[in-house]
């Protein structure tokens, strides 16, 4: 076997390394992305759910204690007990029933056990009754005993209702205490849980996922399969299951914790638990189950597709290193050809250079008018555009910025300088020369692109200053002070055809500066992304009034410094272009 044979079976190899070695490390990463997915997700259902329940649980224990001091104040009119009761359901549409248990022999005329009850008939009717009997001695049932001696109330257990129908109820109840202190009766609410199945198994993470409720003795409350509802606890449901990490997550959800665990169900197959507690002293937990096997279906189905494409990759690469002397006089080809889109893209930054001004000063033979101007383009071409010249003893300047970068936004940089310079020509007012430039840019936009763009017009023999502002940043005042000129809002030029642009004048002071900026100088980010800011633009702006060098050239060159010093290391990443126009001519 020669060497280059050898040479390509051994890059053959290393290839196949390489391709299993980044087939695994990207599928163990996409594994963990949807492990943490699905965690963020349970909890997030975990959550939400609890916290319905919780309101819902929480509204009872509000409408029974509201009622307890009412209870309390009308203790010798054991009469007013059914009024009370009944606005216990009045008031609160999920409770079915309320009553109130008098220790017995409390009220002597109405025998040893007295139980004013009214509870919800199907038909929405209220109806009220003394519910204690011999067949219903509630002295001996939880709800009174335990809310007797309950300082803050209790709820029991759910249970199934005594006539034998599938009503799940609960009870929450409250102690009511005579003048002396002492707790006299039972103030209890019950609620139905019917609903409760049908909320939380609504909506899953997964389609094959099921929740699961359990009271605090272990009771299913809400479960998947219908006949385990109040006929079993959780330990009893999974008692014939293998996995041993059962027992010790069935203790945990009873102690109120919570976190997540992994089970082998008796078909071998792996699921995830997350469970939490049910904020409320009824003791509840909640689990979401979800199964290994959907949560990573689609990965494992991407996995296989990845091997295929690795196998069809190295006959692919078998085949290229065959063909590698054709493959490498292609690639010289190309970057012939790299080089010379490089070179006539050098051409078209030139070229885009030259059709802005670049001669300074522009008007050596004038002393009323003072200008400088500086463009860094963070690409070979680029959007921003400036521009000036004097008509009439009228000086006309603009300054944009394109939406985009590269090679489109520098097209649309040339269209919109030739329009500014072909309206302003026959026009003077400055919201026209916008709005013109804006109806002809909205025709030819097929791309939505658009130009930010501040168009200005300043009368060199009286200070007379006209401005238009279409969606571009505000320019600077230099004067005695530093201060933003005020802006009307307009939306950049180009999107919507006909808007009419407002015309701005004022008269400014000669020795005034205007300095204008794309936001290539206030978004200009340093390592850490933060921007350079219109405030840190405004104190430089300050220090250079201060330093009494705000002549153009000046102002713009200390700007640069203070941006590339902000700037440090960080790569440039837009167009960054200033303008500064001093007016200087003297008092009449």
């Amino acid at each position: 076997m020669d060497a280059k044979k050898k040479y390509g079976i051994a890059i053959i190899v290393l290839a196949a390394v390489l391709m299993e070695a980044t087939s695994f490390i990207q599928y163990w990463f996409a594994r963990e992305s949807i492990r943490e997915e699905v965690v963020h997700r349970a909890q997030s259902e975990l959550k939400v759910k609890s916290l319905t329940i919780q309101n819902a649980l929480v509204a009872v224990e509000t409408a029974v204690k509201n009622m307890v001091w009412v209870a309390e104040k009308d203790l010798q009119y054991p009469d007013s007990m059914y009024s009370i009761v009944r606005r216990v359901l009045v008031n609160n549409p999920n409770i079915v029933g309320a009553g109130i248990v008098f220790k017995p022999n409390y009220y002597k005329s109405q025998g040893k056990l007295f139980e004013p009850y009214a509870a919800r008939r199907t038909s929405g009717q209220i109806e009220t009754s003394q519910l204690a009997s011999e067949s219903h001695d509630y002295t001996k049932l939880e709800f009174y005993i335990e809310g007797l001696e309950s300082q803050n109330g209790h709820w029991c257990d759910p249970y199934l209702d005594s006539d034998g129908a599938r009503m799940m109820l609960t009870t929450f109840s409250y102690p009511i205490y005579d003048k002396n202190g002492e707790a006299v009766a039972v103030i209890g609410a019950d609620v139905s849980l019917d609903w409760l199945d049908d909320y939380i198994n609504a909506q899953h993470i997964y389609p094959s996922s099921y929740n699961i409720v359990v009271s605090r003795s272990g009771q299913l409350i809400v479960c998947p399969v219908e006949s385990l509802v109040m006929r079993r606890t959780l330990q009893e449901a999974t008692a014939d299951m293998g996995d041993t990490t059962v027992a010790g997550l069935n203790q945990r959800m009873m102690a109120g914790e919570s976190g997540q665990a992994t089970v082998t169900d008796n078909q071998g197959s792996k699921n995830y638990v997350f469970y939490a507690p049910i904020e409320g002293s009824h003791g509840w937990s909640m689990a979401v189950v979800a199964a290994d096997k959907e949560i990573y279906y689609g990965l494992r189905q991407v996995g296989f597709n990845l091997f295929l494409l690795m196998l069809f990759g190295l006959g692919l690469l078998a085949f290229i290193l065959k063909r590698s002397a054709g493959a490498f006089k292609r690639l010289q080809i190309v970057n012939t050809e790299k080089e010379r889109i490089g070179s006539e893209l050098r051409i078209a930054s030139g070229i885009q250079r030259g059709m802005l001004p670049k001669i300074y000063p522009p008007y050596p033979d004038r002393h009323d008018i003072e200008i400088y101007a500086m463009l860094d383009s963070a690409k070979e071409v680029g959007g921003d555009l400036f521009d000036f010249y004097i008509r009439d003893e009228k000086l006309f300047f603009c300054i944009g910025d394109v939406s985009g970068k590269g090679v489109p936004a520098s097209l649309v940089m040339a269209v919109t300088r030739s329009l500014f310079r072909t309206i302003s020509a026959h026009q003077d007012n400055v919201g026209r020369i916008v709005g013109d430039m804006n109806n002809a840019m909205s025709e030819m936009n097929e791309d939505n692109m658009f130009v930010t763009l501040f168009v200005g017009k300043l009368d060199l023999t009286t200070g007379k200053f006209h401005y238009c502002n279409a969606g571009h940043c505000a320019p600077i005042m230099v004067s005695n002070g530093v201060s933003l000129l005020p802006m009307t809002a307009n939306v950049p030029i180009g999107l919507m055809s006909g808007w009419q642009f407002e015309d701005q004048k004022m008269f400014i002071e000669p020795g005034t500066t205007i300095f204008l900026y794309t936001d290539g100088l206030i978004e200009a980010e340093d390592g850490s992304q933060k921007q350079f800011g219109e405030e840190r633009m405004l104190k430089v702006a300050n220090r250079v009034l201060e330093r009494k060098q705000d002549a153009p050239e000046s102002m713009i060159k200390r700007m640069a410094e203070a941006v590339k010093e902000f700037v440090g290391s960080a790569e440039q990443s837009d167009d960054l272009t200033m303008l500064a126009v001093k007016f200087m001519k003297e008092d009449q």
